[in-house]
């Protein structure tokens, strides 16, 4: 049986701490949300935090404990699926009063929601008609998703008391999902992103990831994907195994919080068009090989069609946008993300960065070269973490302590592979360059790369400890905050229903603000990505560049043209923008080639 959820936004997976308890903020109010399973020990202390505040017994899982970060999910899991569990069953002994918090949650609904027409009908009627009104509403509330992101890439090896690397189930994104997999609660697990072979053969060994008695999947897995065929590679491999994909999250390449990912100059738009034309496509063609998958296994089929969601997140601003992206595109759900950074009962952030967010600057966002993954990464220029990074750089001392190794994958200088934020790895990097290079500016070019990667697992982490007033290990405060380029159109603190009025169009947060549509700011950041790339590679380059350009240029022109049909269609109102971007990526096109001509 499919339920229809109350909402149709999510919040997304932001950072490591923002949205750590995020169910327990918003839940209870039928708002799903994810958190991010990737580092245990935050997830050790907020258990600790919660158990405590909710006077309920709490038992340390020790580092020592060979499968303690698998243990230490689950006991959180489980623990966030117990309290909003308790949370809505005091929820729904309350009175229908103007501040209580059942009348909170129905007011939050969306305007055309059965059950928002139902409560306006129980608030104007009397006597038995209301409170029999009122049991019925009660029945029907119903809690938001606790999901759980797993960063697929984040899957380092771990090793014994001597040393020696332990067996493949004990890597990190595997024992992330082992976590999750043993826990108590009906949710869904979000791989990002890209592919990871090993992890998702990994769900075979765990029966709640299939059907059974005719009831689907305990556990649901849910792809976040950048284009339609990524979707299908993924979602085929995962069939093949029995195991059926619940949702495709189509997540903006650049205009999104955290990792960015430039997807070839792929659009939102074309990408999202290709997912409603072929939407009912990809659903039978993978029901097909699950199913035979499952016969394979003897296992029971999916006797009807599961359900096969179709979400899409990043740069979402307004009510008309929201409304737009979900009827035009027939999606089930949109995923609200940067802007509920604004919403302290939403969100982790702490008071410095939260007044820094509330009065920051378009210039005060920018995409970095920040994370030690190699990937662009969307940062915050008055961060605390950013302020650190250059204080030690001042004091001769880069780079950081690395205690969580989250993202140690060079092995350049070590057998064991190290972070190339870390204090280790930047001071030998900067030996060999200045051994090396003998020029003085490419010698400074140089250390300002190995310099600008930033520890992102005591960062990203810190905000959730700093909110609730928790002491961070090794004194390491310094707050890393990633929201996406679309956060400066936004201003102020903003209550929970402030942003949800917003979503829905019952009021405008951006009143005075001057924004282009969603679809067209991303295609502006586009071509802002592809000119920088171009200009940061004025030395000769390789062919495979210079194919690489070409086709990303030519995917924004099909872009362009897509939007141009788009707003004749549906009146989108951008056709002098979509003129001024389509001439400065001409332009951008006359430049390479003389240049390129020039190189040959």
């Amino acid at each position: 049986m499919n339920v229809i959820a109350p909402h149709r936004f999510h919040i997304p997976v932001m950072g490591l701490g923002f949205t750590i308890d995020t169910p327990l903020k918003v839940a209870r109010f039928g708002i799903s949300s994810a958190l991010s399973i990737v580092e245990d020990e935050l997830i050790e202390r907020m258990r600790e935090f919660y158990c405590k505040a909710e006077d309920l017994p709490y038992h340390p899982i020790i580092n020592q404990d060979i499968d303690s970060r698998a243990k230490r999910i689950t006991a959180y899991l489980n623990l966030l699926d117990e309290l909003v569990k308790k949370q809505v069953r005091k929820l729904q002994k309350e009175d229908f009063l103007p501040e209580t918090e059942i009348s909170k949650y129905f007011e939050m609904l969306p305007n055309d929601a059965p059950l928002k027409a139902r409560y306006k009908q129980m608030l104007s009627a009397n006597g038995n008609e209301k409170k029999k009104l009122q049991d019925q509403l009660r029945t029907s509330i119903q809690a938001g998703d606790i999901d759980v992101n797993i960063m697929t890439k984040v899957d380092k090896t771990n090793y014994d008391k001597e040393g020696k690397p332990l067996p493949s189930e004990y890597t990190d994104a595997l024992a992330a999902l082992r976590g999750f997999a043993n826990s108590t609660l009906h949710a869904s697990v979000i791989f990002s992103a890209g592919m990871n072979p090993r992890l998702y053969s990994y769900c075979e060994l765990f029966e709640d990831f299939f059907p059974k008695y005719g009831q689907l999947p305990k556990k649901k897995i849910i792809l976040k994907v950048s284009d339609y065929r990524s979707a299908w590679i993924q979602g085929k491999f995962l069939a093949k195994k029995g195991l059926w994909v619940s949702e495709f999250r189509i997540e903006s390449g650049l205009n999104c919080g955290g990792h960015a990912f430039a997807t070839e100059g792929l659009l939102m738009g074309p990408i999202l068009e290709e997912f409603k034309t072929k939407r009912h496509e990809l659903r039978d063609e993978l029901l097909v090989i699950c199913n035979q998958s499952l016969r394979a296994k003897g296992l029971d089929l999916y006797q009807n069609s599961p359900p096969l969601k179709i979400t899409a997140q990043g740069g979402l601003g307004t009510y008309g946008e929201n409304q737009f992206l979900l009827e035009y595109y027939q999606l089930d759900s949109i995923g609200w993300g940067s802007p509920f950074l604004l919403v302290p009962e939403a969100t982790n952030v702490d008071d410095e960065t939260l007044q820094q967010l509330a009065t920051a600057q378009p210039s005060d966002y920018y995409l970095s070269h920040s994370s030690p993954l190699g990937v662009p990464f969307n940062n915050f220029r008055k961060s605390s973490s950013e302020a650190q990074r250059k204080n030690r750089i001042i004091k001769n001392r880069p780079g950081s302590p690395c205690y969580k190794k989250f993202l140690s994958t060079n092995t350049e200088f070590t057998e064991k592979p190290i972070c190339t934020a870390s204090r280790q790895y930047q001071n030998q990097k900067i030996k060999q360059i200045l051994s090396e290079i003998s020029d003085l500016d490419m010698q400074q070019e140089e250390i300002r790369k190995v310099t600008e990667k930033d520890c992102l697992c005591e960062g990203l982490g810190a905000p959730a400890l700093l909110r609730n007033h928790l002491h961070p290990a090794h004194n390491l405060k310094a707050v890393t905050i990633c929201p996406g380029p679309n956060l400066a159109f936004f201003s102020g603190i903003h209550t929970l229903k402030e942003m949800v009025d917003h979503i829905y169009g019952r009021t405008n947060l951006l009143q005075q603000v001057t924004r282009p549509h969603v679809l067209i700011n991303e295609l502006k950041i586009y071509i802002k990505y592809l000119t920088k790339d171009m200009e940061e590679n004025v030395q000769p380059v390789d062919t495979k560049k210079e194919k690489y350009w070409e086709i990303f240029r030519n995917n924004l022109k099909n872009g362009i043209a897509y939007y141009r049909d788009l707003s004749h269609t549906i009146g989108l109102d951008s056709s002098a923008l979509l003129d001024n971007l389509e001439q400065k990526l001409e332009q951008l096109s006359c430049t390479s080639a003389v240049s390129i001509g020039s190189r040959r």
